[in-house]
């Protein structure tokens, strides 16, 4: 099972990444992937360098149970020095486990727009795309171009007010605040804004956690992170079926 809240599972044919935008600055996939390796799992053995697993493609094979499956939570599917090769082998899995869905999310999406122009999206897939800060908002116009089953924006970091949001044909909103000792303040106002959207343009809204920063401003340690906006648990997730 995953720890992380919105899925099932994590399937991570590749780890490794590097830095596109100020959400990754304290990401926590480079962190537990220098951990890993310091304690000598060979997965891990390159630390955060991006490496392909060729040996971890069948695995959603040994799941039978249809499950929310999220792909490369330790990297990005869509880093360009991921292979377009490598890729279609993470889709020829997909397509062939139609039992499970598939959420794909990337800071990258020009380059999933790329691959998509040559290839069908397999109808067990999400498509989404993270937008921490107004400088990538774009990632949002982008993503609505792919005739995906699922489009979802993951708001987290949540860095600032994002302002006026085109939702339009996007299914799904996730929201978080950022983790660890490094991590910037969120504000109530911000994610209230995205919820308050979301809900006009019939979004689904997830809210994921305030991080280490709480709703009342204070810092906290990770392990009192509250997930609760005004007093109510957010759990929405896209009407789908398996």
């Amino acid at each position: 099972m995953s720890k992380i809240e919105w899925t099932n599972k994590t399937w991570n044919p590749i780890t490794g990444c590097s830095k596109v935008s100020e959400g990754c600055k304290n990401c926590y996939a480079e962190i537990m992937a220098h951990r890993l390796c310091a304690m000598g799992q060979k997965k891990y053995k390159n630390g955060f360098s991006v490496s392909m697993h060729e040996d971890i493609l069948t695995e959603p094979f040994l799941w039978k149970k249809p499950c929310s499956i999220f792909v490369c939570s330790m990297s990005d599917i869509f880093h360009k020095e991921v292979s377009f090769e490598f890729i279609d082998n993470i889709m020829n899995t997909i397509e062939k486990t139609s039992q499970h869905n598939y959420q794909i999310l990337t800071k990258r999406p020009e380059r999933m727009i790329k691959y998509f122009e040559t290839h069908k999206i397999p109808q067990n897939v999400w498509l989404g795309t993270t937008v921490e800060n107004k400088s990538v908002k774009n990632r949002i116009d982008m993503l609505r171009q792919l005739p995906s089953t699922i489009r979802f924006i993951s708001f987290e970091p949540l860095l600032e007010n994002l302002g006026e949001l085109n939702l339009e044909n996007i299914n799904w909103v996730i929201v978080g605040g950022e983790s660890g000792n490094c991590a910037r303040k969120i504000e109530k106002e911000w994610v209230l804004s995205i919820k308050n959207q979301a809900e006009a343009q019939e979004s689904a809204f997830f809210f994921k956690q305030w991080g280490t920063w709480g709703s009342d401003g204070v810092k906290r340690d990770k392990h009192s992170n509250g997930k609760e906006l005004n007093g109510k648990i957010y759990r929405e997730m896209p009407k789908i079926k398996f």
